[in-house]
């Protein structure tokens, strides 16, 4: 039998590993704000507070946080330009049929935002791709130095931040902080509707951050992954090994350390404007650093050990959809009071071990699906919201991504 992510000559298997790869490194971060109650408050967690918990969130902290929705936002772009493909050969009109899947696309991201998740990026993406709707013909010459102001100025606003809270002294309140973090304990682990309720309430503050630190940088990500597309950077990424070096370079040289700084601010001196400047740093640098993952990745999955792991790694990233909801729904009963409650009790190196066993999980049911079914349970979904019509359920895909 067919492997489930190549049974469709038309896809492209890298791009689906490749988002499987960002899909693992969402979960990573995403499980942060499932399992504490301190995520986001510039405090630690107290019970978890010592070197080798210090460790896993520095590494979380310089190896994912900022880097891995911006790798799903660009090949969101990249995508984009493979739909628009689609929709010409098939002769169908392209903005009605995406303005329909980008309605859906929201309204099953406000699902998962009120029930599951209040960290929820599809809504973003949804209000996003009607930006990249109106600049599908910008000319490249324009498109990537537009994407590279818009990251730009989200680092600005936060250096700005950060230093007005350096010009007024703020910073943390430990004890504010602990009582907000006894709050969010109480509500995430009560009963379904105190769940619902303290995750709406959440949604105002991180509806902000996404505002101001996600959207932009995802819109640029959209951008880059738009030109990306056009240029068949994943279709045909020997034409492109020039750049491919030179984005592992720079990822290298400017990335990495920028991202390893940030890391040790957020971890050893939380909460404060310093933290903000390494914020606004990370946020400058995390694309180089996003970049550099994704040639990275590229490269190895030339190899034969590598095209091993992207042929593991594509049938998760054909339904992304489905597991990122997926991811959600698991850690919900895992951590909140829809089942165990078990947030405030497992350490960061725990959650890890539990992200990883999620995620391995994840792999072996996506190739069994996809080996007995066209789409993943939600793509097929958003599927039939975009053609208007119930697509088949059984036979290898041919919707490009």
């Amino acid at each position: 039998m067919p492997s489930p992510a190549s049974a469709d000559p038309t896809r492209i298997e890298r791009l689906d590993a490749l988002r499987g790869f960002a899909l693992f490194g969402i979960l990573i971060v995403n499980l942060g704000a499932f399992a504490s109650p301190y995520y986001g408050l510039g405090l630690a967690d107290p019970a978890f507070d010592g070197a080798p918990d210090r460790a896993v969130r520095w590494l979380i902290a310089a190896g994912f946080e900022l880097k891995f929705y911006l790798l799903f936002s660009f090949l969101f772009g990249y995508s984009f330009t493979l739909q628009m493909d689609s929709a010409q050969r098939a002769g169908q009109p392209f903005v009605p049929r995406m303005l329909r899947r980008l309605l859906g696309l929201w309204l099953i991201g406000l699902a998962h935002a009120l029930l599951l998740f209040h960290g929820d990026i599809l809504t973003t993406y949804a209000v996003l791709g009607l930006a990249l709707l109106g600049l599908r013909r910008m000319a490249e010459a324009r498109a990537l130095p537009i994407a590279g102001l818009l990251v730009l100025l989200t680092a600005a606003g936060w250096a700005t931040l950060a230093a007005l809270a350096a010009w007024e002294s703020a910073g943390t309140d430990p004890a504010a902080a602990a009582a907000a973090a006894q709050a969010n304990l109480a509500g995430f682990t009560g009963d379904p509707a105190t769940v619902i309720a303290q995750r709406s309430r959440e949604l105002a503050s991180t509806g902000v951050l996404l505002g101001l630190l996600q959207a932009p940088c995802a819109l640029a990500m959209f951008l880059c992954g738009r030109v990306a597309g056009r240029r068949q950077l994943l279709a045909r990424p020997d034409r492109h090994r020039r750049l491919l070096r030179r984005m592992r370079a720079l990822g290298l040289r400017y990335g990495l350390p920028a991202a390893a700084l940030y890391a040790g601010i957020a971890v050893w001196q939380p909460g404060g404007a310093l933290e903000l400047f390494a914020l606004a740093l990370c946020v400058l640098t995390a694309p180089l650093l996003s970049a550099a993952y994704l040639a990275w990745a590229v490269a190895a999955f030339a190899t034969r050990g590598g095209a091993r792991a992207a042929a593991l790694l594509a049938p998760a990233g054909r339904m992304a959809l489905s597991n990122y909801l997926l991811q959600s729904l698991v850690c919900a009963l895992v951590f909140s009071g829809y089942g165990l409650g078990l947030m405030g009790r497992v350490s960061p190196l725990g959650g890890a071990i539990f992200a990883i066993a999620l995620f391995g999980a994840q792999l072996r049911f996506s190739r069994w699906w996809l080996q007995r079914r066209a789409y993943g349970p939600v793509e097929w979904l958003l599927r039939a919201i975009t053609l208007g019509a119930w697509p088949r359920r059984r036979g290898p895909a041919y919707e490009p991504h």
